[in-house]
């Protein structure tokens, strides 16, 4: 039976896309296949809401099946209309566990009976109506008796409602006390920034046309508009930062240039965009040298005029878009630290299914990691992708940050790039007393291999030692790095100083249905059975720690007892340590890949096995054959590749690939922040050789 509830709201301008948006991120952590339904859209154009849910959370669903009839045809014949719109909500409904159905948007239909309708509507479908009411403008007692109103009309209409979602507060804990109602009520304050339109909204709004700069950055959000018809100097006085500015096309060849150097100036705020107005062509010397410089910032033409552009842009109010990516964190971390998700989950009686999707392993992923918010150093903090990586982990509150690198260079950066990182703690690895600290600590650490004081003062301005002592240290929980640098430029200072043992790592392997861990397909070449005993037990408690239950197979070319030799022997020897070690875990080995996996096949070369057929943790017995195998699996089987996770760290360091996206980024810090531990021993391995490392993983 597929459940669903429907987002309704009594006006205009409610948030209400906030509210859905977090309702679908809280079904997607739950069940595996979540859709969302506009009963009714515009005619002519896809709807924005449909598309940025779709884009988001990565639903393969067409958009037809996501849309319900126009406008138009609920005008036309609102009975005919509503049937239609039961018939294709019940075809979405049969591809999907569970939907989130949007209501109107106060647009076509009359506005006195809209809510009505949805309410109507939500009773035709069966949904319950999360009933979202906007406190923007009023008083507590205003608020109240427009809940009252809006809870009287979905009882009028038999319509279930499933809690109340207050948006827009300015004082969310004192209106949440004041409110009295016998539905669960969860107030979201107020957040200008989704109310800013995005660059790309008022490209759209005046006609315009992206002339040059950065397309990137049509994703931003404008703060604000400022009409430059002034002189340079008057105009570099008056902006503010994050605005919009506006200069007729006659004037750009002598004020686009000015305005560049002051974007990319750490001294003068940063603009979202330059907009000319006129259609006037720009002299062509002018735009052949604009052309070929690096222009961080948008640049849009339009054939408007000065004021009729600026009086449509002033209209412009921000929407949610697949490319609006700020806005949408920024709404998913409002629902998410003021809405109690399990309490909407229980009143829609949505257990959480065995499936676990790739999506909703990375949402657990970030969970955990909100749910503790770790201290988290960045050493790469100048290289642009850990820039915006570092904005989205902020916008979601997923752990607290410190770049290294330059104060300067890394805010001129952010400025350029339209970043809002002003929540992250920026430290210089030449910071004197810190250097100073630093280095008595590597050298005291160190002395055993010959390292003095006076060399580790330099050793440790490199970022990634510096990163590291200061994990070591206390002063961060956790390091992720690799971005710009080599795998053994990263983790060789953790290896040196945060060392419990042997140290290891695994992938997480999401498949369309689960999640595997594969262990150690990335640091030791060629483990002996102690050590493969080892890495096993340590992928197990990784396993365990990010909710899949370890059930371990040591892989090998043969099965149980029918095969011998030196390669085999090794996986036996290391099968029988663990079981002596950790009685608690089950394991089986050795056993090859298709026993362990499939349960057909374990039936026949292993009955009555606990883990055959149903192993989720796979232990490897070399690195070529981990290598290989988490490949052919990521490229074959079309599985989402997570790692590799390092084991055995005192406390968690993590690599990046070079190629490493924004994406792989943030769930890196995620899977780093929720990896800490307090039941480690306080001090690192210091004694015996060092560990060799492998060149990694290829990547």
């Amino acid at each position: 039976m597929t459940r669903a509830v429907y987002v309704a709201a009594g006006e205009a301008e409610s948030n209400k896309g906030t509210v859905a948006l977090g309702m679908v991120e809280l079904l997607s952590r739950q069940v595996g296949a979540v859709g969302v339904f506009r009963p009714v859209v515009r005619a002519g154009r896809e709807d924005n809401l449909i598309n940025t849910v779709r884009s988001r959370f990565q639903l393969g669903l067409p958009y037809d099946a996501c849309a319900g009839v126009t406008y138009d045809e609920v005008h036309a014949d609102a009975d005919r209309a509503a049937g239609d719109i039961v018939a294709r909500y019940r075809e979405l409904a049969g591809r999907c566990e569970a939907v989130v159905v949007v209501g109107t948007d106060y647009t076509d239909v009359g506005a006195p009976t809209e809510f009505e309708f949805n309410a109507r509507l939500a009773a035709d479908l069966g949904t319950p109506v999360l009933n979202v009411v906007s406190a923007r403008n009023r008083t507590a007692a205003e608020v109240a008796a427009a809940v009252e109103l809006s809870t009287r009309q979905l009882v009028h209409h038999h319509a279930r409602e499933l809690a109340v979602v207050v948006t827009r507060a300015d004082e969310p804990a004192g209106l949440r006390d004041a409110l009295k109602h016998p539905t669960p009520v969860f107030v979201l304050p107020e957040a200008p920034s989704l109310r800013a339109p995005t660059v790309a909204d008022l490209l759209q709004a005046c006609d315009g046309r992206f002339f040059l700069g950065d397309r990137e950055g049509l994703g931003r959000e404008a703060s604000g508009l400022t009409v430059g018809a002034m002189s340079l100097p008057n105009i570099l006085d008056r902006y503010i930062e994050g605005t919009a500015l506006i200069i007729p096309s006659d004037r750009a060849a002598a004020l686009l240039p000015g305005l560049i150097a002051a974007h990319t100036s750490p001294g003068f705020p940063s603009l979202s965009a330059v907009i000319m107005t006129g259609g006037t062509e720009l002299p062509a010397p002018v735009e052949r040298l604009l052309r070929g410089m690096v222009i961080p910032l948008p640049v849009i033409a339009t054939d408007h005029d000065t004021f009729d552009t600026a009086t449509r842009l002033s209209a412009v109010e921000g929407r949610f878009t697949p490319a609006a990516a700020g806005k949408i964190d920024t709404a998913l971390r409002l629902f998410a630290e003021h809405v109690d998700g399990q309490v909407l989950l229980d009143r829609l009686a949505i257990a959480r299914t065995d499936v676990v999707t790739p999506l909703m392993f990375e949402y657990e992923l970030l969970d955990r990691a909100r749910a503790r918010r770790r201290r988290i150093v960045l050493p790469e903090g100048e290289e642009p992708r850990i820039l915006r990586a570092a904005e989205v982990l902020l916008r979601r509150g997923v752990a607290e940050l410190t770049l290294l690198g330059d104060r300067e260079r890394i805010a001129a950066q952010a400025a350029q790039l339209g970043l809002d990182l002003d929540g992250a703690a920026v430290i210089s690895p030449f910071d004197p007393e810190l250097r100073e600290r630093f280095a008595r600590e590597y050298a005291a650490l160190r002395a055993h291999k010959g390292v003095t004081v006076e060399l580790a003062r330099d050793a440790v301005t490199d970022v990634s030692y510096f990163g590291t002592l200061m994990v070591h240290l206390g002063l961060a929980d956790g390091m992720v790095s690799g971005a710009a640098h080599t795998t053994a430029h990263t983790i060789r200072p953790a290896f040196e100083l945060l060392r419990l043992g042997l140290v290891s790592s695994v992938f997480f392997m999401c498949l369309a249905d689960r999640v595997l861990v594969y262990g150690d397909c990335a640091v030791n070449p060629d483990p002996d059975a102690a050590q493969l005993a080892d890495i096993a037990i340590a992928s197990a408690r990784t396993a365990a720690l990010f909710g899949v239950e370890p059930r371990i197979a040591m892989l090998s070319y043969s099965t149980g007892a029918s095969g011998a030799g030196a390669d085999v022997d090794k996986v036996r020897e290391a099968t029988e340590l663990v079981r002596s070690s950790r009685p608690d875990l089950p394991v089986e080995g050795p056993i090859q890949y298709d026993a362990a996996i499939d349960p057909a096949v374990a039936h026949a070369k292993m009955p009555g096995s606990e883990v055959a057929g149903r192993a989720t943790v796979f232990v490897v017995p070399d690195l070529n054959t981990g290598n290989n195998l988490y490949k052919a699996v990521q490229r074959s089987a079309g599985a989402v590749a997570v790692g590799p996770v390092l084991q055995n760290l005192r406390k968690p360091v993590n690599d990046l690939s070079r190629g490493a996206t924004v994406a792989d980024i943030v769930t890196t810090v995620a899977i780093t922040a929720a990896q800490v531990r307090d039941d480690v021993p306080a001090e690192p391995v210091t004694s015996g050789a060092d560990v060799a490392l492998s060149p990694g993983p290829g990547r």
